[in-house]
């Protein structure tokens, strides 16, 4: 199981911050929904309300492509290092503050005996879940989890079944508990193994195992924790299967959205029961991430040219294409994107330009020809808000996807949350299948 992270840590998922960040939001931000029933909420972390505050809201447009840019290539960083190594509640989801590594949309849970407030990130790409907690030596979070105040709290005994899971286990000669280690760069972080009551809307997960962190070095210090939804042994699916069946289903609001407005779906119950789906690829030497097949793009009504090679689906080298919550605009590698750049201004038919690691971009209003990602069974048409970037003020728009960045995985395709977002999108773990269906999400 490779966790190497590639940030100050996506995509579901806990990033450990105290509801009292919304103080900072503007006066014109609605109140937080309450989670109800078996729903979670869900907001974006780079909102205008974001439940974490909002630095992003303080830079231009043109700044904020270019930081989300710079982020988007460090999670593809993580997500190459996966893919090139070897139900019942619903939850609003907002969105989260990405950090590299951090996904962009969190929820809301609630950790210990009694009960500490947490912000998860959905992180489809991610196994194990990692909180700092009080004493951590690094750790730039100012709510950490405090241990000592849970009666449920547990550290995890060496020669578990559960510390033989975690990543580079390790038991010290002065301590009987099981500790884990994670590095990226110039970066490390450890944690103590542990367990304590998880409580998400209206369930609670008993006896649930999380690295305390304890000591975070180098410049990827995570400011928060982290949950992951995909599906190693130690994931939240694989902890809660006999709960929710590993199935689950989210709706991401747009960035722009001012509030709670889309929904975590954890468990068969209330899943649409007219979806279109695909198979889910297995690749059990990448068991985190979510690989599908995707065999064409269309642009308008034109498939354009795409060598297969650019989209095959290989576990040797982890080329194919995944579904990743954690990254913002979607990479494709570049003879996929380049195919589809090109056909884009050629349809568009006005003078390009560029703007924050974008390459096409138009200073005056145009039409832009509607997208279709083509899988095996399926397509989605991507409307334009799937599409395109709009600066808040003037006329500068921008195609809302890129080719990887350099020195990362050449093979490896990400469709991003931005593409993803105002879909209901299924991931149906036991029957291996994944389904998009067009769902109004974001709030007004």
């Amino acid at each position: 199981m490779d966790l190497r992270m590639s940030v100050a840590v996506m995509s579901v998922l806990v990033l450990l911050v105290a509801d009292t960040a919304a103080a900072s939001h503007p006066s014109s931000c609605p109140a937080t929904p309450p989670d109800t029933g078996a729903t979670l909420q869900v907001s974006h972390a780079f909102g205008p309300c974001s439940p974490l505050g909002t630095e992003a809201a303080a830079l231009s447009w043109a700044g904020f492509l270019a930081d989300q840019a710079a982020r988007d290539a460090s999670r593809l960083l993580y997500l190459d290092s996966l893919a090139a190594v070897k139900g019942r509640a619903y939850a609003p989801i907002a969105s989260g503050r990405q950090l590299l590594q951090t996904p962009t949309y969190v929820v809301r849970a609630r950790l210990g005996t009694p009960t500490q407030q947490l912000l998860l990130a959905v992180d489809t790409s991610n196994d194990a879940a990692w909180i700092p907690c009080s004493g951590c030596a690094g750790c730039p979070t100012s709510s950490p989890f405090n241990p000592a105040a849970s009666a449920s709290y547990r550290p995890v005994p060496c020669g578990s079944p559960q510390c033989v899971l975690a990543p580079n286990p390790s038991c010290s000669p002065n301590s009987k508990s099981c500790g884990f280690s994670l590095s990226y760069a110039d970066s490390s972080l450890q944690a103590a193994l542990s367990q304590d009551t998880l409580a998400v809307a209206n369930d609670v997960v008993k006896t649930y195992t999380f690295g305390c962190l304890q000591r975070a070095t180098g410049t990827a210090a995570p400011p928060q924790g982290l949950l992951g939804l995909g599906r190693g042994p130690l994931s939240f699916l694989s902890q809660t299967k006999d709960m929710y069946e590993a199935t689950f289903s989210y709706c991401l609001p747009s960035f722009k959205s001012l509030n709670f407005s889309g929904t975590l779906r954890l468990g068969r119950n209330g899943q649409p029961k007219r979806i279109k789906t695909m198979p889910l690829l297995a690749n059990p030497r990448r068991s985190s991430l979510y690989y599908v097949n995707m065999t064409g793009i269309r642009v308008g009504k034109k498939e354009v040219p795409i060598p297969s090679s650019a989209l095959a689906f290989d576990r040797a080298t982890g080329a194919g294409t995944v579904l990743d919550s954690g990254t913002m605009f979607t990479r494709l590698v570049a003879p996929a994107y380049t195919a589809l750049r090109d056909e884009v201004r050629h349809r568009v038919g006005a003078p390009v330009s560029s703007l924050g690691g974008f390459d096409t971009c138009y200073n005056t209003t145009v039409a832009w020809p509607p997208v279709t990602l083509l899988f095996d069974g399926m397509q989605v048409t991507l409307p334009e808000e799937n599409v395109v970037i709009h600066s808040t003020y003037g006329t500068t728009s921008c195609l809302a996807m890129a080719a990887a960045p350099d020195g990362v995985n050449t093979v490896l395709n990400v469709i991003a949350s931005m593409q993803q977002q105002n879909h209901r999108v299924l991931f149906d773990v036991p029957n291996g299948r994944v389904g998009f269906a067009r769902e109004r999400c974001t709030a007004a």
